[in-house]
């Protein structure tokens, strides 16, 4: 593994996470664990023997570890050791920051993951007035994710929601033209199970960085 040679803590963690693809691996992994196949599905440009070589070498700095889904799935898995977990604040920052700079003039969607990361990314805080304390089940085709809305804080997990205020069904690309691209809600696409008022100011809270 080549190495900056520098003690820096900064320089030691470009090390680890530094070389290309590897930071976007930990992104795929920060909502749950996946197989091959599923990261390579979030990761379409990268090839199935780069992407193999980030994974060892994530696993050899302890980054990620494979495990084994229990029964009756009992798929072989790569997810985030603990350690791993702790670059979920890094992650959010950097597409924070990078969420201003101009797009790529090829740019194709963003994936399923991808897209749940830039709610957490761009949440606003100061527009949850009403929503605090609530959740949402967001279903993007067939993956399905528990969203809760906190005082500071959009809290995302892979799954269904218990009990939540309300459900919106879309496809990623639609909900990317709502949220972002002045899309309305009543253009078709995007259904919304439960409050409905609820779910239209929740599609509110992650405004584009001005």
């Amino acid at each position: 593994m080549r190495t900056y040679g520098d003690p820096c803590g900064i320089a030691r963690a470009l090390d680890l996470i530094g070389e290309r693809w590897a930071l976007l691996v930990v992104r795929e992994l920060l909502l749950g664990p996946k197989r091959f196949t599923d990261l390579r599905a979030g990761l379409p440009l990268v090839g199935p023997d780069m992407l193999a070589q980030r994974l060892r070498e994530l696993e050899q700095a302890g980054v990620v570890q494979r495990s084994k889904l229990p029964p009756p799935a009992g798929a072989r898995v790569y997810e985030l050791t603990d350690w791993g977990r702790q670059l979920e604040p890094v992650v959010l920052g950097l597409g924070r920051w990078g969420s201003q700079a101009p797009l790529p003039p090829e740019r194709g969607e963003l994936g399923v993951d991808a897209l749940v990361l830039a709610l957490k990314t761009l949440f606003d805080p100061a527009r949850t007035d009403g929503l605090r304390g609530t959740a949402f089940e967001l279903r993007l085709g067939e993956d399905v994710f528990d969203l809760h809305v906190d005082a500071q804080t959009l809290a995302a997990s892979r799954g269904a929601a218990s009990d939540p205020v309300a459900t919106i069904a879309t496809e990623p690309g639609i909900l990317q033209e709502v949220l972002w691209h002045e899309r309305p809600v009543s253009a078709g696409g995007l259904e919304i199970a439960g409050d409905r008022r609820a779910a239209e100011r929740f599609l509110g809270l992650f405004p584009l960085p001005s």
